[in-house]
């Protein structure tokens, strides 16, 4: 007998694709008829880019709709209640996958950063004027680019400035930077090739660090065929006319193997990402 909450999840589900296809409607009702609430220096179209980029659905909510199908084919709340539960775990991992995005992103700005002012600096401007015009082309410094303009506009610390500014993941770049600049200001050495040096040493760590993740790779590729093994095994027993949805929702014994085999997939995959992390240790 079906459970009398699964059928709200048919009108739940079209609620809830009316409300985007709403909310894509007005995005593109702004996009045709500018409104107030366009930035002033920015057109039209960018304030719309920037309103869509921050409106448009994050994927970890997939998580709900195609638990909510799987409840529908299974005659049961309980694949609903695990979409609610993989929600956050999956907008955790989406968002680690993200700040290592920006850390190597950021990490690219250093190395251009120091290539910038190192091409100023032999092309024969002040070091100052060279930083200055490479922090605001390559924007690496983040919220520490004033502090460091600052520093160098009014005399100020500009190594002291630099460390802070390298705190940031993907920033540690930077410390370097601050020690040839201490050494020029201290000895008088040349900035420019110390700049030189230091840029082809991030720019081999970065490359190290590309080379090592595409290596891994494959690893990760052969974790996610692991990982989609047993949706398969589940899908060729349907077409088998097996029914392995209600056998592991509504009988103890398919419900014990559920446990169990969801309590092995996940130990499965654990200790398969734990190897291959374990791999890109350098990384």
């Amino acid at each position: 007998m079906s459970h009398p909450g699964l059928w709200l999840l048919p009108a739940a589900l079209l609620a809830g694709w009316r409300t985007v296809g709403h909310r894509r409607a007005v995005l593109r009702a702004r996009a045709l008829l500018p409104g107030k609430g366009a930035g002033r220096g920015a057109g039209p179209r960018e304030a719309l880019a920037r309103r869509w980029a921050a409106a448009r659905a994050r994927p970890e909510w997939l998580c709900l709709p195609v638990a909510g199908l799987i409840a529908l084919l299974g005659d049961s709340l309980l694949p609903l209640a695990a979409g609610v539960l993989a929600v956050p775990l999956a907008r955790r991992r989406l968002r680690a996958a993200g700040r290592r995005k920006e850390r190597e992103a950021l990490a690219g700005r250093v190395v251009a950063l120091c290539e910038t002012a190192g091409g100023e600096l032999r092309a024969g401007a002040q070091p100052g004027r060279a930083l200055a015009y490479a922090a605001r082309r390559t924007d690496a410094l983040g919220p520490e680019e004033a502090r460091v303009l600052a520093a160098l506009g009014f005399g100020g610390d500009v190594p002291e400035a630099l460390r802070r500014a390298a705190r940031r993941e993907g920033a540690e770049g930077l410390a370097g930077l601050a020690a040839c600049w201490q050494v020029a200001v201290d000895s008088g050495a040349g900035l420019a090739a110390g700049l030189g040096r230091l840029e082809t040493a991030l720019r081999e760590q970065h490359e190290r660090r590309e080379g090592l993740r595409a290596e891994l790779a494959g690893a990760w590729a052969t974790v996610a065929v692991l990982a989609v093994l047993p949706v398969a095994g589940i899908g060729m027993g349907a077409a088998l006319g097996a029914d392995p949805l209600r056998v592991m929702l509504h009988t103890p014994a398919g419900g014990a193997c559920l446990l169990l085999g969801g309590a092995l997939e996940a130990a499965g995959l654990w200790w398969a990402a734990r190897i291959v992390r374990g791999g890109g240790g350098a990384e």
